[in-house]
């Protein structure tokens, strides 16, 4: 089925229908981690009043902690010099931190399986009350602007013939559009759900992806934004038990994109893979910031992130948080980012953070690798004929593809390995530039 609309104001309006199918009794909420602290988490840090971490363990005070609130002010405005926001370019993003409430909307268009429902719930909706709370300042304007939520329920058990895609097109203009996303998958349900960002706007948009106990599901987040769009978002997913969460954001266009990614788990054996590539030009910012918090046994996390850059002024800022709870014992996990630097004029900032709270774990790792072409991979295309810029595509090409092919949707991996190829032929002499390795 396919819909055309101008935002979603055609959508039932009904109470949320299968948050008792998600998660098991006695493992929490239906969009929360267990409402019991975990134990040996120590006693609460100092946080400002009316903040909070939504029904996760107890506080420890630890530099790991984060500041949670569904008020704003809670935040403050931000500086450019706290820790959250040192990365990014505050003029560019101030138009949403502004938080001035508007009804602008995305144009969407939508491919809804069979088993898939979309509706929406207003603002006082429990299902809305549910959700992780906001992480920093943005975030919170955007719960508080959205007006409640846009949903995506598939029901228990189902199994999907094709993916469930959402258009989101901008369409121009200067104000802001405030959005909220909730995927509701129920128990043992196995789905793919791809959002397709386009156009030009103005967007600060918060989603939140519910894996019901025992189902697998794919996130697939493209930013193909016209030039000139800003885009600020959180992302959270919880993770039931023994359930399987795939999240792949792929950001490609826009002025200025900054995606907030996090991930807990409501029950022990979930597991959670998180791939993203990246290609910034000349000027633009893009920025990945990841949380994954092992609150609750026997859970494993995968990260890998990849970008290029080329141009002057091409900026990428990748940060990977992992913390390992006390009682996460049995836990594995490891994150991993690479960044190409194409031309001089670029720079990437690469910042893995691991936090381990007991010794009872599997396994946990970091990596984080900057800098230009391989020689040797360039030597020996080159010395099979291939001429330079040829084989510098080449390597580009299989950077990304590893990370690409994760989407499992062909149509739009190969739309995409086709966008990375245009953007590599956009600046000229590019077979010019000195090959080195950092």
């Amino acid at each position: 089925m396919t819909d055309q609309n101008t935002g979603t104001t055609d959508l039932t309006t009904q109470p949320a229908t299968l948050a008792s199918e998600l998660f098991a009794p006695g493992v929490g909420a239906q969009a929360g981690p267990p409402t019991t602290p975990a134990s040996d988490t120590g006693t609460a840090g100092d946080v400002q009043p009316g903040a909070h971490s939504h029904g996760g363990p107890t506080p420890t005070g630890s530099p790991a902690e984060r500041l949670t609130s569904t008020d704003p002010d809670a935040f403050g405005v931000p500086t450019g010099r706290e820790e959250t926001w040192r990365f990014t370019p505050m003029k560019r993003i101030k138009p949403l931190l502004d938080g001035a409430a508007s009804s602008a909307k995305l144009s969407w268009s939508t491919d809804l399986p069979e088993g898939v429902e979309l509706t929406r719930v207003e603002a006082g909706d429990p299902l809305i009350k549910g959700l992780p709370d906001p992480v920093d300042r943005l975030a919170a304007l955007t719960r508080q602007n959205a007006g409640g939520a846009d949903v995506v329920r598939v029901a228990k058990e189902a199994q999907l013939d094709r993916p469930v895609n959402l258009g989101l097109a901008g369409t121009g203009g200067d104000d802001v559009v405030w959005g909220q996303l909730v995927v509701e998958v129920g128990a043992f349900a196995k789905a793919t759900v791809v959002l397709d960002h386009t156009g030009l706007a103005r967007y600060s948009g918060g989603v939140t992806v519910l894996v019901g106990d025992g189902a697998q599901v794919t996130l697939v987040s493209v930013q193909d934004w016209a030039p000139g769009a800003v885009h600020g978002g959180q992302y959270d997913a919880v993770v039931g038990r023994d359930a399987s969460f795939k999240q792949v954001v792929v950001t490609l266009g826009g002025d200025l994109v900054r995606l907030v990614s996090n991930v807990q788990y409501a029950g022990p054996g979930g597991s959670a893979e998180l791939f993203g590539v990246y290609f910034s030009d000349e000027t633009q910012h893009q920025e990945h910031r990841l949380w994954v918090d092992h609150a609750v046994p026997n859970c494993t996390s995968n990260v890998l992130y990849k970008g290029a850059l080329q141009g002057e002024g091409a900026r990428t800022v990748w940060i990977g948080d992992v913390r390992i709870r006390p009682a996460a014992t049995g836990t594995e996990t490891y994150e991993l980012n690479r960044n190409l630097v194409l031309t001089d004029g670029a720079r990437a900032d690469s910042v893995p953070n691991l936090e381990i709270e007991t010794g009872e774990i599997v396994g946990a790792g970091h990596a984080s690798a900057t800098g230009r072409f391989d020689d040797e991979q360039l030597f020996y295309l080159c010395s099979r004929g291939i001429d330079a810029e040829t084989a510098r595509r080449l390597v580009v090409r299989g950077f990304f593809a590893d990370v690409v092919q994760h989407i499992g949707v062909n149509e739009l991996q190969d739309r995409l390995m086709a966008t990375i190829d245009a953007r590599l032929g956009a600046l000229p002499g590019l077979d010019e530039q000195p090959v080195e390795v950092a």
